[in-house]
């Protein structure tokens, strides 16, 4: 479904921030992004809608080249995703309702009317079917993660990307997220790719983990081989989250 073919990312600083980084994720799976601080793991989502371009290699969405994709191409490939951002991103002057109506305004020739079923469907999907009236500021901030998560399946992409979709949450309220990312996988058939400095949450819901270390990829396994992985890098950033009890 997404596949990265030897993609290094060489910021002008001349840091190196992907290394010569292979992987795939597949149709339908949840695939966590786990690793230290500054190891390119946001920068890998970037480079999977363009908004990053590699130094070398290329990405690939399906059949299309997105590395290499411009203009119509590029938007046609870029409407195949859904993004929830680290801080949510809702705009802080529109109700949640304008807020996920947001992206078929501006992409979309759809009636207001049909706009109104398409928003209203993905505030109930999301446990807000009340809050449309509601502005953000009056939002906790997991409500403000899910009002993201409804403006980024709004549009029905066949992917979404999340970007420390738990990340100043309690643990309680991670937990939830954690509930929804997955349950909309299951029912809606989303591909999820999840960036995270939370490894239970990337432990609970992804079907496989890749751990990032200093621009290469270390393991990609699944949960349980995950946490049973002999790998040294794995094993030190396992025991340094759950000593600290992140």
């Amino acid at each position: 479904m997404i596949r990265f073919e030897h993609v290094t990312k060489v910021f002008g600083s001349g840091k190196r921030v992907l290394d010569d980084v292979s992987y795939e994720v597949e149709r339908g799976e949840i695939f966590t992004i786990v690793g230290p601080s500054g190891t390119g793991k946001s920068v890998s989502l970037k480079h999977m809608i363009r908004l990053l371009s590699p130094t070398s290699g290329r990405v690939w969405v399906g059949d299309d080249c997105v590395s290499e994709a411009e203009g119509r191409e590029l938007s046609r490939i870029r409407s195949r995703f859904g993004y929830l951002f680290q801080s949510a991103a809702l705009l802080a002057w529109m109700d949640v309702y304008d807020n996920v109506a947001l992206p078929l305004r501006e992409k979309t020739r759809l009636t207001e009317g049909e706009i109104e079923f398409k928003v209203r469907d993905a505030l109930e999907k999301v446990g807000l079917g009340g809050e449309g009236a509601s502005m953000p500021s009056d939002l906790s901030g997991g409500m403000q993660k899910r009002a993201g998560l409804a403006r980024a399946i709004v549009t029905e992409p066949e992917i979404v990307l999340y970007d420390e979709p738990t990340s100043g949450l309690d643990p309680v309220t991670s937990r939830r997220i954690d509930e929804l990312i997955a349950d909309l996988s299951s029912r809606l058939g989303i591909t999820s790719v999840v960036v995270t400095h939370d490894l239970n949450s990337a432990l609970s819901i992804g079907h496989r983990i890749a751990m990032l270390k200093g621009g290469h990829i270390v393991e990609i396994s699944t949960p349980e081989e995950f946490r049973n992985s002999s790998n040294r890098d794995v094993r030190e950033f396992l025991d340094a989250q759950f000593k600290t009890g992140v």
